[in-house]
């Protein structure tokens, strides 16, 4: 009868350290072979995740155990990339639920379960970074803004920026080595403008779509005072623009917005309140109207016509 062999301390550390998962090979590796492992499975302690993949806890295994799994699965220099990379760290607040994992140049995986494999030459570039391992932060914001959606290049790049991930200065430096990137002059744009304060898509449209498109003096952005920010201060003709772009309004956001456009009317200044409809779809009415406001208040100014102007006449 063969002496029955529990999991060494050693190999449990292990598993703790990849989420409760480990491979058939590090199991081996640490004295326990394919028919502990059937043991284990077969009295339910274990689970397998996939071949060769074991959850060594009880209960459903979370996100993290597949992500582990992943790397696992790939192999040597596999690292996780895409929206996996950016929720680890800390750029997308929910897990995807398919588990982009690179692979060297050349290894052939095919996609099983919660996993895909991508070749790629960058996981083996630069050291990865975290446990599980995964892309670092630059690369992995420049890979997911190597897209047609521009609020999403911007909404990406303004995020890693504000949430101090990278700096302005990195991901340039970076970005610098992708002169074919397809989103070069968006970004290089939207760090620019994060470096003034600007921290949403609709930030960003507000100031290059309505003020600098149509020649509006430049206002100041997340101006903190009264113990409030307001979006865009234009100070000198005490005038405030508020953006929201959220599409509904729970009670509590609308009695902050009240309290806050109220302190500022305390305060002499004029208050303008735009959505996202406002500045995406009517940035040249949105321009006329603060256009008018500021002139009321000392702007001698005059507001200058865009090319989208003469399509809004008509």
């Amino acid at each position: 009868m063969n002496e029955r062999i529990d999991p060494s301390r050693s190999l449990l550390a292990l598993a703790a350290a990849q989420a409760g998962v480990v491979s058939r090979v590090q199991a081996a590796a640490h004295g326990f072979g394919d028919e502990s492992l059937a043991r284990v499975v077969r009295d339910g302690r274990w689970r397998r995740l996939g071949s060769g993949l074991y959850y060594c806890e009880s209960g459903p295994e979370p996100w993290a155990a597949l992500a582990w799994g992943g790397v696992l699965l790939g192999g040597e220099h596999a690292v996780l990339g895409a929206e996996a990379a950016a929720h680890l760290h800390g750029l997308q607040d929910h897990p995807p639920e398919v588990i982009t994992v690179l692979v060297p140049h050349g290894t052939r995986r095919a996609p099983r379960g919660s996993w895909q494999f991508v070749q790629t030459r960058a996981c083996v570039r630069r050291p990865p970074r975290g446990a599980p391992p995964r892309l670092d932060v630059e690369d992995v914001v420049l890979d997911l803004c190597d897209h047609p959606d521009r609020e999403r290049v911007i909404a990406l790049t303004a995020r890693a920026v504000q949430r101090r991930r990278t700096t302005p200065q990195r991901l340039a430096a970076r970005l610098a080595e992708r002169p074919r990137h397809s989103q070069r002059r968006l970004i290089h744009g939207v760090l620019a403008d994060v470096v003034e304060g600007v921290q949403s898509p609709l930030e960003h449209r507000y100031l290059t779509d309505v003020e600098r498109a149509h020649g509006l003096p430049g206002g100041r952005r997340q101006h903190r005072s009264q113990g409030s920010v307001r979006d865009v201060l234009y100070d000198e003709y005490a005038t405030v623009v508020e953006l929201d772009g959220r599409v509904g309004h729970d009670d509590e956001g609308w009695f902050k917005d009240m309290r806050r456009d109220n302190r500022s009317t305390r305060a002499g200044e004029t208050t303008l309140r735009y959505g996202w409809v406002d500045v995406v779809e009517r940035p040249c009415l949105v321009a006329a109207e603060v256009a008018v406001v500021l002139r009321r208040r000392g702007w001698t100014g005059v507001a200058e016509l865009c090319p989208a102007c003469a399509r809004t006449v008509e």
